[in-house]
């Protein structure tokens, strides 16, 4: 009996389920999607279709890669994060949703009716920048990284969304080379403790860029350096907005004090753990 569309799924989806992984409904079906050309619309209207053996050939290579616990988004090459249908790749953390936490602070801070200059610090795939590019149409934007192949992503992202003309993307080592100041700076830099890396999740540990990654001793070195940067980054009455590692909110928010800035209470996520410090350059 030859191979269905809902009996792939489900023979996917089991095999996921042994694995171990958290998602295994979801994941079987982008599993599907890519691997053996379908979407799904097709899925779900025509679940008896049959598939060819190159099709079943196709999926179950995909498979054995997420059995590994590779990310699907790896896998696939694909993110959806907030609006945004993004590509990515192991040059790039993977959005993850709490960091639609970040961009909603962006947006507040925004008057969608006047321009605004915005610097993301560690722009990545350019999720959070041009999430933020989307949603306010006067705002431009600059996009740091230090690694060129995370920058070629976040570019061929700017130009699949139509945001080339309001964005620009440099190589570079933080705000290091950044002479220019903004209205709004942006960061989601890497907070994890260096010691605790190897003990995350095998999607996390094992294929995710260290770069983006790892905090240092204590987590907080990248927010040393860019706190260090914000009184010249900053415009007057310009905004910050950082996202954060559980139980390091009142830590950053000491770091920008000390510099002379002013900080709103923590935004926590769905979680409650205090995910998001905003805070304000004086006028």
């Amino acid at each position: 009996m030859s191979e269905t569309l809902v009996s792939l799924w489900n023979d996917v989806r089991r095999r996921l389920e042994a694995a171990g992984i958290d998602t295994p409904v979801f994941d079987a079906r982008l599993l599907l999607e890519a691997g053996a050309g379908v979407s799904r619309l097709d899925i779900v209207t025509d679940p008896r279709r049959s598939i060819s053996a190159e099709q079943v050939a196709a999926v179950d290579a995909l498979t054995r890669r997420r059995e590994a616990r590779e990310p699907v988004a790896h896998i696939v090459g694909r993110r959806h994060f907030w609006t945004l249908d993004l590509e990515v790749s192991r040059d790039v953390l993977i959005p993850r949703p709490e960091t639609e936490l970040l961009v909603e602070a962006a947006l507040k801070v925004l008057d969608p009716n006047k321009p605004a200059s915005v610097l993301d610090l560690g722009v990545g795939s350019g999720a959070i920048l041009l999430a933020v590019l989307k949603d306010r149409p006067l705002a431009q934007g600059v996009g740091i990284d230090t690694s060129e192949a995370a920058l070629t992503i976040a570019v061929s992202n700017a130009k699949s969304l139509g945001l080339s003309d309001r964005s620009e993307f440099r190589q570079g080592d933080w705000a290091g080379g950044v002479t220019e100041s903004f209205d709004l700076v942006l960061s989601n830099p890497p907070y994890i403790v260096t010691a605790e890396i190897d003990e995350l999740e095998p999607e996390v540990a094992r294929y995710e860029p260290r770069l983006a990654l790892d905090g240092g001793a204590d987590g907080l070195d990248a927010y040393r350096v860019i706190i260090d940067a914000l009184p010249r980054l900053l415009k007057p009455g310009g905004v910050f907005a950082f996202e954060v590692g559980c139980g390091q909110a009142e830590a950053v928010a000491a770091l920008a004090e000390a510099k002379g800035l002013r900080t709103e209470p923590p935004q926590r996520d769905l979680a409650g753990i205090p995910r998001i410090v905003v805070g304000h350059r004086a006028a």
